[in-house]
């Protein structure tokens, strides 16, 4: 559907090589990897006209001015916002994430208030809500998850109730790789009047998202997990939320006018970005969902289902292997364990071997906890990933099992 040997000349790191061995990247959900647009452009910006934004009269600074605001509505128009003033930039997820729970907390929670959030939670998408509550004295609630990977649906009217001032949930589990069913959560949670927080970072690179159509109140994801650079994210709110909500830090660029007596807030998107703002790193992230566009986010999604297909046929003829998340929708996300065989061991095997996968908790303990384990190998694929490289982990699982076991 693509060429896939021009698409990986896109991405310098992916022919490097490692302890004398071909890489084989599959710590994708970690982070992307970014193609050479990317990288030039910052480089352009840094070399040619790099200027800090919104303050200036000089032509450098009006240059950097307008990428920036073209990235917001390039942004804007990738997930399908109603306005650009929804779009807020910050430093990723977790930035995203803390700057709801603050503001939001600040607005609405009282003592013995409850905020929902699902069991299968990266920390970023729970610490901040757990410490907001035990803050105001409110409540952090439970959505659980089965065995295979899938959230309690059947649950969610029992645990909503008139206390729940919020609902906090991922697109897909960094974990379990299970795409939840957002539209069934918001509808319920809609009905109950409780706004949803979703935790786009491992979804958002996957599939359309179309932020009206979704009704999601809050949507939030990283710029380095969808090709884009480091230091980068987006929260999307809806304008009448936002509006709102006060601001969650205080300096310049995000106010109107300030005397010793008051400080007047600026307008939206600005209220919420204090500080000279990533606009490198912004327009760098523009120029990533420029590529993706380009190559085809219709063919970019049937090609991962392709790799879905493929490593999961192998992974399960792995002897000896359990895999965590066996929910029916996925992303290219497979966390599993080898029988006697130590996470951290198959970790550093694998990689002298020149195989790049995560161990460990995941920063997801509750997950952990869920199954009573300490651990997880997660492999994690994309589109520019290939048959060959499954093939080099299921060679490389080999390897592992008979160091280890024989």
């Amino acid at each position: 559907m693509f060429d896939l040997e021009k698409i990986r000349q896109d991405f310098p790191v992916l022919g490097e090589r490692v302890y004398g061995r071909k890489l084989a990247y599959l710590d994708n959900a970690a982070t992307t990897q970014k193609p050479l647009a990317v990288i030039d452009k910052e480089r352009e910006i840094y070399e040619k006209c790099n200027s800090n934004i919104h303050r200036g009269v000089h032509k450098l600074s009006n240059l950097c001015t307008e990428m920036y605001e073209s990235a917001r509505e390039r942004v804007r128009s990738f997930v399908k916002a109603k306005s650009a003033s929804e779009i807020i930039f910050t430093s990723g997820t977790t930035a995203s994430v803390n700057l709801v729970a603050y503001s939001f907390s600040e607005k609405y929670l009282k003592p013995g208030d409850e905020i929902l959030v699902s069991e299968s939670e990266h920390h970023s998408n729970l610490v901040p809500w757990q410490q907001i509550c035990f803050r105001k004295g409110a409540k952090i609630r439970m959505l659980p998850f089965d065995e295979e990977g899938c959230l309690r649906i059947d649950l969610l009217d029992e645990l909503l109730n008139e206390r729940t001032k919020l609902l906090a949930v991922a697109q897909v589990s960094n974990v379990l790789g299970t795409v939840n069913p957002l539209d069934t959560i918001v509808k319920i949670a809609h009905r109950h009047g409780v706004p949803v927080f979703v935790d786009g970072a491992q979804g958002v690179q996957h599939a359309d998202i179309d932020l009206v159509a979704s009704d999601f109140d809050f949507y939030a994801f990283s710029g380095h997990k969808i090709y884009g650079p480091t230091g980068i994210g987006v929260l999307y709110g809806k304008e009448r939320l936002l509006e709102e909500l006060p601001p969650w830090q205080y300096g310049g660029d995000m106010v109107s006018s300030v005397s010793f007596a008051e400080t007047r807030f600026a307008e939206l998107p600005l209220k919420f970005e204090a500080g000279t703002a990533n606009y490198v790193g912004a327009t760098a992230l523009g120029e990533a969902l420029d590529y993706l566009d380009k190559l085809g986010r219709d063919k970019i999604h049937a090609r991962e289902m392709e790799l879905n297909d493929y490593a999961f046929t192998a992974l399960s003829k792995v002897p000896g292997i359990r895999i965590f998340g066996t929910a029916k929708d996925k992303t290219g996300i497979a966390s599993f364990l080898l029988d006697g065989v130590h996470p951290a061991d198959a970790g550093e095997i694998l990689d002298k071997m020149g195989i790049a996968v995560r161990v460990g908790q995941l920063c997801a303990e509750p997950v952990m906890r869920h199954y009573g384990i300490n651990g997880l190998v997660r492999a994690s694929w994309v589109f520019y990933n290939t048959y060959s490289e499954i093939d080099a982990l299921i060679e490389g699982l080999d390897k592992v099992r008979k160091m280890v076991l024989d």
